[in-house]
């Protein structure tokens, strides 16, 4: 079960309290994101809180200068990301990952709005492709900003180097690879420095994308459970063999452990890092929440602090 000390349920109550004051907000809903709600927190993680939140004066709805879309703020180890409803709302319509995992998040900081019927409703609804592609961009960037051999260009432009010998390189593109002459001025080979927490991110998007993606074409697109350790206990084994599964959780235990920002080289591999760019959308396609339903939501938000 994932818990924080009670001081920080304290702690966090203060926060908000500062934030509706100064923002001229209520906030119905607040959680925790990140590595505490996915189960990868170290003794030393941040606490990253996720919110919705309401004007306190629903004019402001209707004035020329409308309430902020967002508020964001940093508070030492406290980090808060929240969003107005009728925003959060339009990112659960677009089946949006973190929007998804904010009503998911199994540690709840305030409640005035019980989001359990929603959230069972969205998973119900959510649209896969969406997902699928989200799990796939965070693991190709972060594999090709963190973990990939690189080439870099004059103008500080990436390429994350495919295969080399003593006369040529061939790199990735956007738009596939290219040849570069290994005397060529313009570029300077470089190796960035792959760490525990950043292969761990991209192993938990990587499986993620190809765990729905294997389940759609089954006809289920099971949601992978949030709890990466959970996932890797019930969910996994049905797509994915025991070696990948041990290296993952190996990861994950030294994030637990406090060893995040060890350098351990590339543990995921470039291919697993590459979900298929493209799957079919007649299998992985759907139309997603229904709009009324969640202009529902937005009203029950907005009931829960008046």
């Amino acid at each position: 079960m994932a818990a924080v000390p009670d001081h920080v349920y304290e702690t966090v109550a203060d926060h908000l309290t500062t934030i509706e004051r100064e923002h001229d907000v209520a906030v119905p809903l607040a959680v925790a994101r990140g590595s505490h709600a996915w189960g990868g927190a170290s003794p030393d993680s941040d606490y990253d809180v996720g919110f919705v939140f309401v004007s306190t004066d629903l004019r402001r709805y209707a004035h020329l200068e409308r309430p902020p879309e967002t508020i964001v703020e940093d508070r030492g180890a406290f980090e808060y990301q929240g969003w107005d409803v009728r925003t959060f709302a339009q990112l659960l319509a677009d089946s949006n990952e973190g929007a998804i995992d904010l009503l998911r998040s199994p540690i709840s900081y305030h409640r005035a709005y019980d989001p359990d019927e929603l959230a069972a409703y969205i998973e119900r609804t959510y649209n896969p492709i969406d997902l699928y592609h989200t799990w796939r961009g965070i693991a190709t960037s972060n594999y090709r900003k963190y973990i990939s051999h690189h080439l870099v260009r004059s103008d500080d432009e990436l390429f994350p180097i495919v295969e080399a010998d003593d006369e040529t390189y061939l790199v990735e593109t956007d738009d596939g690879t290219m040849t570069v002459s290994a005397d060529d001025e313009r570029f300077q080979e470089t190796q960035t420095k792959p760490t525990v927490k950043r292969n761990l991110t991209i192993y938990r998007a990587a499986m993620a994308a190809r765990y729905l993606k294997a389940t759609g074409e089954r006809g289920t697109h099971d949601l992978p459970a949030l709890a990466f350790e959970t996932f890797l206990r019930e969910q996994a084994p049905a797509v994915f063999d025991r070696k990948r599964i041990e290296c993952a959780r190996e990861l994950l235990e030294r994030k637990r452990a406090g060893e995040g920002d060890a350098t351990i080289g590339d543990a995921v591999g470039r291919a697993f890092a590459h979900p298929p760019k493209r799957i079919d959308p007649d299998v992985h396609a759907r139309d997603g929440p229904d709009p009324t339903r969640l202009d529902g939501f937005v009203d029950e938000v907005i009931d829960a602090v008046q």
